[in-house]
């Protein structure tokens, strides 16, 4: 089945609005975690954000009778579930305690390039010459903004590893997310990815009940915030518009974010930045935009553009066939 090219840019559309919100959502975490980190300690406060995450997402899943992802999608369910949804978030609490908030932006920001290098070579998607030069525009960008709002004398050597460590955990589970789409659909993928994440973060579970008891209100809504929109929203849209892109492109976009939290740092905590930080911020958003258009090479003809517009529409059919069987089992 054949649909028009029209149809094909509405999809493209929808999977770049997904991914819109996502790297909104995800920007915002970073000023919820600033105030639900002072009273929740990187294990609790991880443990707290999934858990809520995990509800939500449990709850539009019965309401929606998705049921449970096929045998084929759980390797890589599994794999995120434990990389990016309980390491990462542990970890990343964890180094931002240790170092200040732009070295950790600096070092975590290796991760959409480690995204696009093992997709390269386990996914065989490539690496285009545009998406290369955007992500090492925006990657100066995200270092630029590091050094403008870093603190001297701030960082420390266990910090910047634990950094490292986050970000080596945030590419492996990003990707391993994309063979686990070609079988199931992205609502599936993120609830149980977030379960999984929870069960690996259980050992947390009385530390948290103890923090929550003395934490105050503010900081117990910020973590609630985490685990609803940049945990069960945001994780969702990123692989709904992961399943529809590769993923160096889908991790291209995320440089967004930096200029996004300078925007956010700006509105909400009064934090004016600096020309430098500006700069930064402009930078990363150049960077995305040049690694968002394709080169003439990738460019198909109109005739290439219907037929793969059909294969495409023939491929999402059959994947929601697959998902209406797993709502039936």
């Amino acid at each position: 089945m054949r649909t028009s090219p029209d149809t094909g840019r509405h999809k493209e559309w929808l999977a770049l609005a997904a991914a819109g919100v996502t790297v909104v959502s995800w920007a915002s975490a970073f000023v919820s975690i600033r105030s639900a980190g002072s009273a929740y300690s990187p294990g609790a406060l991880a443990l707290g954000r999934l858990l809520a995450g995990t509800l939500v997402l449990a709850a539009i899943s019965v309401v929606r009778r998705t049921g449970w992802p096929p045998r084929a999608a759980w390797p890589g369910i599994a794999c995120s579930g434990l990389l990016w949804f309980g390491a990462y978030m542990v970890v990343l609490n964890w180094g931002e305690r240790e170092v200040d908030a732009g070295t950790a932006a600096m070092v975590v920001n290796i991760g959409p390039i480690l995204i696009a290098l093992l997709s390269s070579r386990l996914l065989g998607e490539g690496l285009p010459r545009q998406l290369l030069a955007g992500m090492t525009v925006s990657f100066a960008g995200a270092v630029v903004v590091g050094v403008s709002i870093s603190d001297s004398g701030g960082a420390s050597v266990l910090g910047v590893l634990l950094c490292l460590l986050a970000a080596v955990c945030y590419a492996a589970g990003a990707v391993s997310q994309k063979p686990a789409l070609r079988h199931t659909g992205a609502l599936q993928v993120t609830t149980f990815g977030c379960l999984i994440g929870t069960v690996a973060c259980l050992p947390f579970a009385g530390t948290l009940v103890t923090e929550a008891a003395h934490a105050p209100l503010s900081a117990t809504l910020n973590m609630l915030y985490l685990g609803v929109f940049p945990t069960a929203l945001a994780f969702t849209t990123w692989a709904f518009a992961l399943a529809r892109t590769t993923a160096g492109r889908m991790a291209a976009t995320t440089y967004v974010v930096p200029a996004l939290v300078v925007l956010m740092s700006w509105l909400v905590l009064d934090e004016v930045p600096g020309p430098l930080t500006l700069a930064g911020g402009a930078l990363c958003l150049a960077g995305v935009a040049v690694s968002r258009r394709r080169s003439r090479a990738e460019r198909p003809t109109p005739t290439e553009s219907a037929g793969t517009v059909g294969n495409e529409e023939s491929a999402e059919t059959g994947d929601d066939a697959a998902e209406r069987g797993a709502r039936v089992t």
